[in-house]
Order: C-alpha cells, then sequence, then structure tokens
C-alpha cells in the first residue's frame, strides 16, 4: 500500500475513534446521575425553575408594530410621490436610525437632488470632488520620552527581539493581583448552599463536575473554561433549588457560557445538546443559558484558581512538574464541594503551590509570595491539610476524570506521583 493510502487510513481511524470517545461521552452523567437517584432516592414533588417554566411567549401582535415602525421609516413611500419636502412639516431627526437600500427610481428626481446637495455640504461625504481637496495631516513635532519602561517595550535576548508579556512587569502585578482578590469576595459562592437543596447531593454535584472534566478534554477546551463553568455553577445553585433532572441542563449551560466568554472558537450548542444524549433539546440549553446568566447578573469575569496559580508562577519560578501538580491540585478542589467551598480560589491556590512545591522539591511558602498575598503560612495549614487529604485519596474517589487527564505527558504526568505521607512545613 503506498503512503498517501496509509495516512488517509491514519486520518480516518482518528476520526473514527474521536466519534467513538463522543459517543461514550453521551449520556455519561446521565447514567450517572440516575445510578445516584436510585441510590438516594429523594422526593421529587417539589416544584423547581419556575422560572423557566412560566415565562410568558410574545405576542405575535408585537411582530407587526415593528413592521410597521419600520414602513414609517421608509424615505420614499408610494403615498409620498409626487408632494415636495416643503409640504411636509418639519421632523426633528433622531440621534440614530436605520437606513434602507432604495430601489433605482423610487425616489423622485427632485429628492434625489435635494440629497446630493445635501451630501455636497456634509463634512463626512465621500464626494470625489470634496476628496481631492483634503490635505494629509501634518507631522506632529512633539519631544517623545521614552526612557519609560513599558508593558510593550522589546527586549532584545540573545539577539532576537520579543514583546515582555504584560503579565511580567513588576509595577502592574499588584494592582492585577489586588483587584483578582477584590472581585473573588463578589464572585464567591455560598459554602454551605447544598444543605439548602432539597434534591440534590454534593456527590451529584461532583458527578457533574466530573463530567464536565470529560467534556473539556474532549473538545479541547481551556483549563480557565473548567473553573469558569463551576464557579457558575456553584453560584448558581446558591440562589436556586434544583431538581437532580435539571442538574446537568445547569452544568451544560455554564459551560457553554464559559466556552463563550473564554473560548476563542467555543463549541456550538447543538455540541452541548449532543454530549447529553438529547436529554435536552436546544431550546432548552439556550433557556437555562438565559437564567444562569440572569441569577448571576452577567457577572461572568470570576477570578478562579487556575488565575491565581498564573500570578503565583510568575512571582516565583518553578519547574514545569510543580506547575503541572499546582493545576492538577487546584481541579482536584473542583470536584469537592465540600470543605472546598469554604476556602477563596486564592487560599485554594496557594495551597495547592504549597502543596505540589513541597512534593517535588521539598520547599514550601517564599517570602515574596508572603508579601504579594498577605498570606502567612499558618493561614494556608488548614487549606493545605485539607487538599492533602484529598490528594492522598485521590485514587480510590469514585470520580477519576481529573486524574485520568494528568496521566497525559502534556502534564508530565504528574497525577501519578505519589504523594507524600505527612507534611512538614516550615
Amino acid at each position: 500500500m503506498s503512503s498517501h493510502g496509509s495516512a488517509v487510513d491514519t486520518s480516518e481511524a482518528d476520526s473514527v475513534r474521536n466519534q467513538e470517545n463522543r459517543v461514550a461521552l453521551r449520556g455519561a452523567a446521565k447514567n450517572r446521575l440516575e445510578n445516584q437517584e436510585n441510590i438516594n432516592p429523594r422526593p421529587s414533588g417539589r416544584t423547581v425553575l419556575g422560572v423557566l417554566e412560566n415565562n410568558p411567549r410574545r405576542q405575535p401582535a408585537l411582530r407587526g408594530n415593528k413592521q410597521a415602525n419600520v414602513s414609517h421609516s421608509l424615505p420614499c413611500r408610494s403615498e409620498d410621490q409626487g408632494k415636495s419636502y416643503a409640504e411636509k412639516p418639519p421632523v426633528k431627526q433622531p440621534a440614530f436610525q436605520i437606513h434602507v437600500d432604495e430601489p433605482d427610481g423610487a425616489c423622485t428626481k427632485k429628492q434625489a437632488s435635494t440629497k446630493k446637495a445635501t451630501m455636497a455640504f456634509s463634512p463626512l461625504t465621500l464626494n470625489p470632488t470634496v476628496t481631492r481637496l483634503r490635505q494629509p495631516l501634518a507631522a506632529l513635532d512633539l519631544p517623545m520620552d521614552l526612557s519609560f519602561d513599558s508593558p510593550m517595550e522589546m527586549s532584545v535576548i540573545e539577539g532576537e527581539e520579543r514583546p515582555v508579556n504584560a503579565n511580567e512587569v513588576a509595577d502592574y502585578a499588584g494592582e492585577i493581583h489586588a483587584h483578582l482578590k477584590e472581585m473573588e469576595l463578589k464572585c464567591r459562592p455560598k459554602a454551605g448552599y447544598m444543605r439548602k437543596q432539597p434534591d440534590i447531593t454534593n456527590s451529584m454535584r461532583a458527578i457533574l463536575v466530573d463530567w464536565l472534566v470529560e467534556v473539556g478534554e474532549e473538545y479541547k477546551l481551556q483549563n480557565e473554561t473548567l473553573h469558569l463553568a463551576v464557579n457558575y455553577i456553584d453560584r448558581f445553585l446558591s440562589s436556586m433549588s434544583v431538581l437532580r433532572g435539571k442538574l446537568q441542563l445547569v452544568g451544560t449551560a455554564a459551560m457553554l457560557l464559559a466556552s463563550k466568554f473564554e473560548e476563542i472558537y467555543p463549541p456550538e450548542v447543538a455540541e452541548f445538546v449532543y454530549i447529553t444524549d438529547d436529554t435536552y433539546t436546544k431550546k432548552q440549553v439556550l433557556k437555562m443559558e438565559h437564567l444562569v446568566l440572569k441569577v448571576l447578573s452577567f457577572d461572568l469575569a470570576a477570578p478562579t484558581i487556575n488565575q491565581f496559580l498564573t500570578q503565583y508562577f510568575l512571582r516565583q519560578r518553578v519547574g514545569n512538574k510543580v506547575e503541572s501538580l499546582s493545576m492538577f491540585l487546584g481541579e482536584l478542589s473542583l470536584v469537592d464541594s465540600d470543605p472546598f467551598l469554604k476556602y477563596l480560589p486564592s487560599q485554594t491556590a496557594a495551597a495547592a503551590f504549597i502543596l505540589a512545591n513541597y512534593t517535588i522539591t521539598g520547599g514550601s511558602w517564599s517570602k515574596a509570595l508572603i508579601e504579594m498575598t498577605g498570606y502567612t503560612l499558618e493561614d494556608l495549614v488548614p487549606c493545605v491539610q485539607d487538599l492533602h487529604q484529598t490528594y492522598l485519596n485521590a485514587a480510590q474517589h469514585a470520580q477519576q476524570s481529573v486524574r485520568e487527564k494528568y496521566k497525559g505527558s502534556k502534564y508530565h504526568e504528574v497525577s501519578l506521583i505519589e504523594p507524600p505521607k505527612k507534611l512538614v512545613l516550615n
């Protein structure tokens, strides 16, 4: 067989394999949630998400009114033909209006000449005669002081120019971190919201987050997208009671929103409908997306563990394995709402950094990070201990998607690293 034929066969095999993975992904969370429902039956007579059911449809009359308004805005109507502009009462022009392209011959010659005269005196006209009279702007001869450090400064390293990362500029790092810490308080879910949920449990939430990890890997989404989606879910559930049959719908809408916010090319709505094994329709997903936006007050720029870890890595340089292990521990904390919802993302990120650095290098929490974050090692010990316990139990956890994800070479196989049995931090 030729090399061209083998390449085509390999491409077809990869396509079939990807299709099989997506088929396997379809309904995975649904089946696990249904199994959980059989294990932990809960009362289902309560009414939830009434906003979705009682949303009245728009009346068809609105459509006719819009058409009537548009027809009034047309500049050339059949009834106006033969009338001069002098006979019409003066009408105050709105600040913004919709211009409708006119067909050839629709306006009278008088209207066309009036329009032409108006354009001739307009400063924004595209008249060629006026364009030729325009002169190029004179160059400004102003003294420019370029001695200050600019975030767009081009640094020369080994004879090559490269743009400096804006996050690496020391003048901005403190302000960025202070803003993130301020916003994490505003975008924080309620730690004990699950106690007020009538029909879902922490284990069901864990199944949902585990499924979203698989979805992110299947569609090659950014890690930040997963963190944002979990934040949206927790904030939504902090305010709304949800039946277990709608929990996956909430997670799907949250992932859709996070993808639109973070990704350059987010998956289509039809893709999210497909991976739920058509449990929900496209209309239901979009309706839930709208409800999530309303409950979150359209505040989607929530600080995450991932963002704080990026700030810590810039402040204290560490190896690739420490970075990957920190990210792994941060995602492990997303699966279990108890006990990690009681900690701020900055605290969980700091605990993940400390535990990963201790596991790989034996290091701890530096003075530079203490000055940057305001957290001492003593402040972070409770969170580090909880995260260490989660790390020890990760191999026996019911949900394994995060460990499978970080077994790959992309993350230096850090989920296979044995956690330290005891912590001796100093």
